[in-house]
């Protein structure tokens, strides 16, 4: 079988550039090892995760919060196996839907695990049993990642677990250590503390979210310690040591110490995501990679003329919006079309209760460029809608270059800010200053004022604090 264009992976990356492909009239074929499309995202990640923590968010809040609103309920009981069944419905709907999207725009779904055996060439070894080649002119690698692991430490998915097991476990734990204080990390953990798990975070570093602004990341870590998370920060995990009753974690300081020992009944290991390419057969044409396994790749063409790279496997934030938006230029430059991505303005949510959301430059990273900046800031407690909520934990920042008056980075977290991040990134997209945003009417009562009143703060003119 012949095609203009074979993808390699079934993730967002992929079933989104195969759409794309499809759209502009390349004949395409994906090709997915996994048995359903929508790769770690759509199966073990993004989606059954934020199924749980939406899930988990309403128990905590039937059990700690409709009180206080006058809302008194009796019998409140956790039903884990409902709650994991809504999660696998929701997956189950949107793998079928991605599948309906291949048959739509007239793509080839191709069950199996494929590797590149030559120019032009890439050899399935079907699922169902056999193989399988196919010939094409281009080629798309969006094979994503997996959990890094933590040397010593072996994964046994029940126990042991990276973020694929602990969407499973089959009942709360009484005391989870996460190892990493990153996004993965402390939203599965805070799924786990509001079913009732005492959550402890270990972390080699001494912050947790290291890639975000300080400022947000203090005062993120201080509204998650006020809701009983606990943190050991500056520490490395030195082994887990199972035992008939449990597990026994060793840490130790990361500038060196005295070794203590934590108990846990699940240990997860969060420590990161490193690009998956074992396999491929990069090899037999000479595509590149770095040091750390991630394929290099110059406006998403690898080393080699037709190959094409996007997603977690190549150099970027491993991100599911990230990908998409790399498969969709990479179809378009593909078809001969143009095709880039705005790596200044793509937003990161941490999907915790707060809510952290990010997009563009830190403070840090403009001091370190010799960048000078204005900043204005604005507390959610001032905000009129969130203390009609009681939702006041948290914070809008936002940054604006001096030289250019472009907004050049806003950082928040608040309740629900994963959704007024859109809002930002449209203002930066169009380099909007901060009084563009302030003189763009906001409606009130609304969390969003927030954001405008953060923008009137850069020039000195906040009215709400």
């Amino acid at each position: 079988m012949s095609y203009d264009l074979v993808i390699i992976g079934g993730g967002p990356g992929g079933y989104n550039c195969a759409i794309r492909a499809g759209q502009l009239g390349l004949k395409t074929a994906i090709i997915e090892s996994r048995g359903k499309l929508g790769g770690t995202c759509l199966n073990v990640g993004c989606i059954p995760s934020k199924a749980l923590l939406h899930a988990s968010e309403y128990f905590e809040a039937a059990a700690k919060t409709f009180p206080s609103m006058g809302v008194k309920i009796s019998g409140l009981e956790l039903d884990l196996p409902q709650m994991l069944k809504q999660k696998e419905d929701a997956v189950e709907g949107l793998t079928k839907g991605v599948e309906f999207l291949m048959r739509k725009h007239k793509v080839d779904y191709v069950k199996g695990f494929g590797r590149i055996a030559g120019q032009g060439k890439v050899e399935v070894k079907l699922a169902d049993g056999g193989a399988q080649t196919l010939e094409t002119k281009s080629i798309v690698i969006a094979t994503g990642s997996v959990p890094t692991p933590l040397p010593g430490v072996e994964i046994d998915e029940e126990r042991i677990v990276t973020s694929t097991g602990a969407l499973s476990l089959k009942q709360v734990p009484g005391k989870m250590i996460v190892i990493g204080a990153g996004v993965i990390g402390l939203e599965l953990g805070s799924v786990w503390r509001r079913l009732g798990a005492e959550v402890t975070v270990v972390e080699f570093l001494d912050k947790i979210t290291p890639t975000i602004d300080t400022e947000i990341s203090t005062a993120f870590q201080r509204t998650l310690k006020k809701q009983g998370m606990k943190f050991e920060l500056g520490h490395k995990v030195a082994g887990v040591e199972k035992t008939s009753g449990g597990l026994l974690v060793s840490i130790e300081p990361a500038k060196g110490g005295a070794t203590r020992t934590l108990e846990a009944d699940v240990v997860l290991v969060a420590i990161g995501r490193k690009p998956f390419t074992e396999g491929l057969g990069l090899d037999s044409v000479g595509v590149k990679t770095d040091q750390r396994g991630f394929i290099l790749n110059d406006h998403f063409k690898t080393n080699v003329d037709g190959i094409y790279v996007i997603g977690d496997c190549t150099t970027g934030p491993m991100l599911a919006h990230k990908a998409e938006d790399e498969g969709i230029a990479a179809a378009q430059i593909i078809a001969g079309q143009w095709g880039h991505v705005n790596y200044d303005v793509i937003p990161n949510v941490i999907y915790t209760d707060p809510e952290v959301a990010t997009a563009g430059k830190t403070e840090e990273e403009l001091k370190a460029a010799g960048v000078e900046y204005k900043v204005g800031k604005f507390p959610f407690m001032a905000n009129s809608r969130a203390r009609t909520n009681h939702e006041t934990d948290g914070m809008v920042k936002v940054l604006e270059e001096v030289a250019t008056k472009k907004v050049v980075g806003v950082h928040m977290v608040g309740r629900g800010v994963g959704e007024m991040i859109g809002e930002v990134c449209v203002a930066m997209e169009f380099g909007a200053s901060a009084e563009d945003i302030a003189r763009t009417c906001h409606a009130h009562p609304t969390m969003s004022e927030a954001i405008k009143e953060a923008a009137k703060g850069v020039d000195g003119w906040t009215m709400q604090a």
